[in-house]
């Protein structure tokens, strides 16, 4: 059933009316706008050293959580260009969530982790007592009652002094809006990374057959629909469980793995992305290598490429990012089936590969993805770097990589590492990919300590607990309230 909203929108840089329409159209992803107050001209506040603002106010009905709509606010903010300020300072768009139905909610212990913008307070904390906020809301809803304070937002109104507020004209979204990029941030599916305050879980979803780790779910003999429906199922089994990002993957990489056309691997992971998008509000990661598989599962709702071949397996796959504007992960990779290696137990492995220098020769070789990426006019801001663990690599190289991830880290840009399950885990241990839980464990701890800012796993649960403990140790801003 959908909830009402109200949200404030706010815009005192750049043009302003143009960025309250943008923001506008950005929300109708995810919110039925159903009543649209004035535009009013209102003096900047806290900060007075800055232009003055052009603010209205919605109301609309919405299939999100609170904190789905929420991260969805501020990824539009942020598609949008807003960069961090101080305070009550200078912004180019603001998206405030006012009231959610009658509902009162403050979790205290989430709020004090996470920055101010961030943090969800329902009613908004402030609402009572900022004219340029209840001017445009009493005009579209003069008699809805605050449910903490228990008055109506035209008594809060004749509370506050408005003579500085002006009206100065109304939006007509049906005239004015300009076509969406079609790859738009969609609803719920996409939030910023704060990188360094914690560790982000990446939850691993195989729509393939042949998964090294025996969990692939697009089994030849079953059912379509009921594979789909159980990939769907474990993507909000992994939300629950504490993933921050889903990966979706319809083309195996394991040592020994046979290549996959295009049209096979979008067949695997179109329908689950579509369902995922719809049912899960978290980011959804497409593990391709493919332009063309990429952009459709741009399409379909994904808001984050995962490369395992750095952009050095697909020429055209670095322009489709490039225009979608999403993060991209460029892994290390050098696989070669000539160094792969079988044993029917603990599974494949890659044996005899050589290196110069492992860790100066991946670090360069990540350099020269980057440049492609650079090229094809990729930002920095959307590059994340994967050392490539299991990819090309002995045991006794991944273990030395894995403790070495701080020189990756070193290159200046986040850093993923995914060891779950991993063939370097089965050799060490003498253990068979379905019992590697705690081997993984281990690995995750490692590459946190030593600066790994998302962790891919297949056992979401346990993992995201080993990340949240992990964070507690070293990274002790995760633990303290935000500063306001």
């Amino acid at each position: 059933m959908a909830a009402s909203v109200f949200l404030a929108l706010g815009s005192n840089l750049g043009d302003r009316r143009a960025n309250l329409v943008q923001a506008l159209q950005r929300l109708g992803q995810a919110v039925a706008i159903e009543a649209l107050s004035s535009v009013y001209e209102t003096p900047p506040w806290g900060v007075t050293e800055q232009p003055a603002f052009y603010n209205l106010a919605l109301r609309g009905a919405t299939a999100l959580t609170p904190g789905a709509l929420l991260a969805f606010a501020k990824q539009i903010e942020q598609g949008m260009g807003r960069q961090p300020a101080e305070r009550y300072g200078p912004r180019l768009i603001d998206i405030d969530i006012l009231l959610y139905n009658d509902l009162v909610y403050n979790n205290l212990e989430y709020n004090n982790l996470v920055h101010d913008s961030e943090a969800l307070v329902l009613p908004h904390p402030r609402l009572h007592e900022r004219a340029f906020v209840l001017v445009p809301l009493a005009e579209i809803a003069p008699h809805v009652v605050h449910p903490l304070l228990g008055v109506t937002i035209d008594h809060l109104l004749s509370q506050v002094n408005r003579d500085a507020i002006m009206a100065v004209g109304s939006i007509d979204l049906a005239a004015e809006a300009a076509p969406l990029n079609p790859f738009a941030w969609r609803p719920a599916q996409a939030a910023p990374f704060a990188w360094g305050r914690r560790t982000y879980v990446m939850g691993i979803i195989n729509a393939t057959p042949d998964s090294f780790s025996g969990d692939g779910l697009a089994r030849t003999d079953a059912d379509a629909a009921a594979w789909i429906e159980a990939a769907i199922s474990q993507g909000e089994r992994f939300y629950a469980e504490g993933a921050d990002i889903l990966d979706v993957g319809g083309e195996s990489t394991r040592p020994g793995s046979s290549p996959v056309d295009a049209q096979t691997e979008m067949q695997r992971i179109l329908p689950v992305i579509e369902g995922l998008a719809a049912r899960v509000p978290l980011p959804i990661s497409v593990d391709t290598s493919k332009a063309v598989v990429a952009a459709a599962a741009l399409q379909a709702g994904a808001r984050v490429v995962n490369d395992v071949w750095g952009l050095r397996l697909d020429p055209d796959l670095a322009a489709v990012i490039a225009q979608a504007r999403v993060p991209v992960v460029l892994m290390h990779n050098r696989s070669q089936p000539k160094d792969a290696s079988q044993e029917a137990r603990l599974g494949g492995r890659y044996v005899g590969v050589q290196y110069n220098d492992l860790l100066g020769d991946i670090q360069q070789e990540l350099a020269f993805s980057v440049a492609l990426a650079r090229q094809a006019g990729i930002r920095d801001d959307q590059i994340i770097l994967d050392p490539g663990i299991g990819f090309g690599k002995t045991r006794e190289q991944n273990l030395a990589l894995l403790n070495r991830t701080d020189a990756i880290k070193a290159m200046g840009f986040p850093v993923l590492v995914g060891p779950s399950r991993k063939s370097f885990i089965g050799y060490t241990l003498n253990l068979p990919p379905d019992q590697r839980v705690e081997g993984t464990a281990a690995a995750v701890a490692v590459s946190i300590v030593r600066g790994a800012d998302i962790v891919r796993v297949h056992d979401v649960l346990p993992m995201a607990r080993v990340a949240r403990m992990t964070d507690a140790i070293v990274r002790p801003l995760w633990l303290r309230p935000s500063q306001g």
